[in-house]
């Protein structure tokens, strides 16, 4: 009777251990496939650092790109579990064609489109206005048709009056950080990208911030897609962007928080 009496404690006292371990490692070997603007490259690379503390069996895998071009691939079944926009409309296109799990939909961050220049450039650019000189003959920005960036710069362009004058002097990025690459390099007299792009480098300045109410908010708002395999893993990195550790690592890049 004993010894049946112990092998029930013993079996018991290995299926609690077993269903604590089990508790313990949730997520265990899971590659989690984050898509997110180009504009986010620096800030998600040290946020992932921070993330194997949090999560140390969460493996985070990046593809950074244009929001729009990302939206296309998850419209096209690519294998993708949390995507990050750097504009609604993207998030927006996702959600209408049901490819997002709508509840974790937030909007994290806000930020802020520049006018920059080289930083030895000699070119005498104060203002949007000076974009008509004659002098200046190459402005980068990102392509209009899947770069947020660059439909921001359009709505600009449009409600400074400035469209005409400046589309035959547009040189189109496939991204923020290419037009950021060609201003710091000196291919192009000067470009339009986020605040926080201008802040990572050293090589160009801030001539201007676009004028308030020119162009929509910069809001970059994250979501699961819905082909996901990794739910549960994707809501607790979503959840993790929202908190405070990683409000302060945003912050220091230069991002207001939402």
């Amino acid at each position: 009777m004993n010894f049946k009496k112990n092998l029930c404690l013993f079996l018991i006292t290995i299926l609690s251990i077993g269903l604590l371990v089990g508790c313990n490692n949730t997520y265990e070997e899971t590659e989690l496939l984050v898509s997110a603007a180009a504009s986010l490259t620096d800030v998600l690379n040290e946020l992932e650092e921070v993330y194997k503390e949090v999560e140390p069996e969460i493996k985070l895998t990046f593809t950074f790109g244009s929001s729009g071009a990302l939206q296309a691939q998850i419209e096209e079944g690519a294998p993708v579990d949390v995507f990050i926009s750097a504009a609604e409309k993207q998030m927006d296109a996702l959600e209408k064609g049901e490819h997002i799990v709508k509840d974790t939909r937030k909007t994290l961050l806000i930020n802020k489109v520049v006018l920059i220049v080289p930083s030895n450039s000699q070119l005498e650019i104060e203002s949007f206005d000076d974009l008509r000189k004659d002098n200046i003959k190459k402005i980068a920005i990102g392509d209009p048709s899947n770069v947020p960036v660059g439909q921001y710069s359009e709505e600009i362009f449009t409600n400074l009056n400035l469209l005409d004058d400046i589309n035959p002097k547009a040189i189109y990025g496939n991204d923020v950080r290419t037009v950021l690459t060609w201003v710091e390099n000196g291919e192009v007299d000067c470009g339009l990208v986020y605040a926080t792009d201008a802040l990572i480098t050293d090589k160009v300045k801030i001539i201007a911030e676009a004028p308030e109410g020119s162009h929509k908010k910069v809001s970059y708002p994250v979501a699961a897609i819905n082909n996901t395999k990794n739910l549960e893993a994707s809501k607790a990195f979503i959840e993790f962007l929202t908190t405070e550790k990683a409000g302060e690592i945003f912050k220091k890049y230069g991002f207001e928080l939402n």
